[in-house]
């Protein structure tokens, strides 16, 4: 059964309004974006070929695996010619556009088919004299948008990145002409990269989220851990830890993150690595606002009645702090919670800004920032991942004063 006074907690705050409605938004966007890779992606959701069945969107392909010949990786599951190779017609001076770029081939494979990288786009006419393979059976099962964070949008005849505008035509602004996205499905444009802008926004919005939940959470155990000690045992152990919190506090924290960053840019580490080490180095110094808070707890609970009836009964130490001080302690740590995630997501969004957070083309919010900074001009990028962070930041602050107004006793008497 639940505690009464969490429940009359937990009505106060339902009946403030702005906070209640702030946290179904806030959880509907965050919900929405967990399937980001079932609605915003570049490959197919599922196949059929010949009977088998293939999920892209989860593994990589190459044609072999459907019967055909080489063992380079299929990127671009929309292309002309892998349908043309399903159908039976083989284009082999287009590989490149099925494969990604040439410059992923290495010399020799380079070398061997120079001729037909550089033949002519082939008409019908040759289509039709090209050699028949056999044909295959298919059926695709696309997301509702075809674009990912991965998309690009290129120059036809110089291969370079395309910034398009979300205009409905081409259009000119300050001497400077914009290619159209829509011919291409692509609603928010492109950003300096070629890459969809929305995909990106989605994406980025989700790992923001997740980070900054997730830096909240472990920086409110740690902060619970050691500031549950230090108040407990007091002494020279709640000196000592005093010190060096102390120490640790004035360091110029932004400093710090950018020095261990620029160290962690040199590492030879995969981007989800780069991002827990990132996680890990933020983790340095987000616990010490919950230390705080929860140490003071501690330490005016450590001579009440209960606790030293617990201490009487034979209690281990861990076992009074855990289930005797802290649940009567949690006051504050609930309090800041939703502040805490702000926090880490203004300090992902800040490094990535700096480009020292997130590395490219993983998607961001900051990096996108920092290109609608460069590209003033393309309104399109900046204005919109400026609303989805603001709007985001907005409604975790509604929830932090609702929940605050909720659960902090001196509030309401």
């Amino acid at each position: 059964m639940i505690n009464p006074e969490l429940h009359a907690s937990i009505q106060r705050f339902r009946s403030n309004r702005i906070a209640w409605y702030s946290s179904l938004i806030l959880t509907a966007m965050f919900l929405c974006s967990l399937p980001a890779e079932l609605i915003f992606n570049d490959k197919p959701l599922a196949m059929q070929i010949d009977g088998a069945w293939y999920f892209p969107c989860v593994k990589s392909y190459s044609l072999a695996d459907f019967g055909g010949d080489g063992e380079i990786k299929i990127e671009d599951y929309q292309s002309r010619e892998l349908i043309d190779f399903l159908n039976g017609v083989i284009r082999e001076q287009d590989l490149e556009s099925v494969f990604g770029s040439s410059d992923e081939f290495d010399d020799e494979f380079s070398d061997e088919f120079s001729d037909e990288l550089e033949a002519p786009p082939a008409d019908d006419a040759t289509a039709e004299a090209a050699p028949e393979a056999a044909k295959h059976s298919h059926r695709f099962i696309w997301p509702l948008y075809r674009h990912s964070y991965r998309s690009e949008m290129r120059e036809p005849k110089s291969g370079r990145a395309k910034l398009a505008a979300p205009w409905p035509e081409y259009v000119e602004y300050e001497k400077r002409t914009y290619e159209s996205s829509h011919r291409d499905g692509q609603l928010l444009g492109t950003d300096a990269q070629g890459k969809d802008v929305l995909s990106r926004i989605v994406y980025g919005f989700r790992i923001a989220m997740f980070f900054g939940l997730g830096l909240a959470i472990t920086g409110t155990v740690l902060g619970c851990l050691i500031g549950g000690i230090q108040g407990y045992f007091g002494g020279w152990v709640d000196l000592l830890g005093q010190r060096v919190t102390e120490i640790w506090g004035s360091m110029p924290r932004l400093y710090l993150l950018i020095i261990l960053s620029s160290f962690l840019a040199r590492w030879q580490i995969t981007d989800l690595q780069h991002l827990l080490v990132l996680f890990g180095i933020l983790n340095l110094t987000a616990w010490m606002g919950t230390a705080t808070y929860i140490r003071a707890e501690f330490l005016k609970a450590r001579n009440l009645d209960y606790v030293r009836a617990a201490k009487a009964l034979g209690q281990p130490d861990w076992r009074i702090m855990l289930r005797h001080i802290l649940p009567n302690s949690l006051t504050p740590v609930v309090t800041f919670f939703p502040f805490e995630a702000t926090g880490g997501i203004l300090a992902l969004t800040s490094l990535d800004f700096l480009q020292l957070g997130v590395r490219y083309p993983a998607p961001s919010l900051g990096e996108l920032l920092s290109q609608g900074q460069e590209n003033l001009h393309a309104i399109w990028i900046i204005v919109p991942t400026f609303l989805i962070l603001t709007v985001a930041l907005m409604l975790l602050t509604f929830v932090g004063d609702g929940i605050r107004n909720a659960f902090d006793p001196h509030h309401h008497g």
